[in-house]
């Protein structure tokens, strides 16, 4: 679970959010860590060499909708990830789709993402291994450079099965955010 869980989207609060991922230090080598609101865990910020990632919003509990409301839930995340797209093209022009679900293939089964060994020794970058940890499997739409800093942003909705709530969430990077090269036995 994320720290907004229980949040009512808000395109505003989530363009805001995403100038102050742009605004904050990058670590510029290191470990990535993921960071969570004190007393509960529930996760804040991860972030890693070149890198941040935060929510932006966190939909239904899995026990809270089923079915056809499960349904709804869907449409009414990926609605919310058009609308706060539609905003940053305003600023930022179109964006491009990166993948981030083929690289469900590059884990073992049952694994996380930082599980070894990986399928043909071919390891997640460390930004993508982030988003897959924090069950942030959406495609990310991304600008960049985004930022007098040159910065890019991505930002995508998705969930890691249907027994996860849908979550939203922005990366920030100071080096291109792309799709991986595709598996060497692909």
């Amino acid at each position: 679970m994320s720290a907004r869980a229980g949040e009512t989207f808000d395109v505003a609060r989530a363009v805001a959010d995403i100038e102050a991922l742009l605004a904050a230090p990058l670590p510029a080598a290191g470990p990535t860590v993921a960071e969570g609101e004190p007393g509960t865990g529930e996760w804040t910020v991860t972030a890693g060499e070149g890198f941040r990632i935060a929510p932006l919003w966190e939909g239904y509990a899995p026990d809270e909708v089923d079915g056809t409301e499960w349904d709804d839930a869907e449409e009414a995340a990926e609605a919310q990830l058009a609308s706060l797209v539609e905003e940053l093209e305003g600023r930022w022009g179109a964006h491009q789709q990166v993948a981030v679900h083929v690289l469900l293939l590059r884990q073992e089964d049952g694994g996380d993402a930082k599980s070894l060994p990986r399928q043909e020794g071919e390891p997640v970058p460390p930004l993508f291994a982030a988003l897959l940890d924090e069950d942030c499997y959406g495609d990310l739409a991304v600008w960049g450079p985004a930022s007098a800093r040159g910065r890019w942003v991505g930002v995508s909705v998705g969930r890691s099965d249907g027994d996860a709530p849908w979550v939203m969430a922005a990366v920030v990077s100071d080096r291109p955010i792309v799709t991986p090269a595709p598996l060497s036995w692909m």
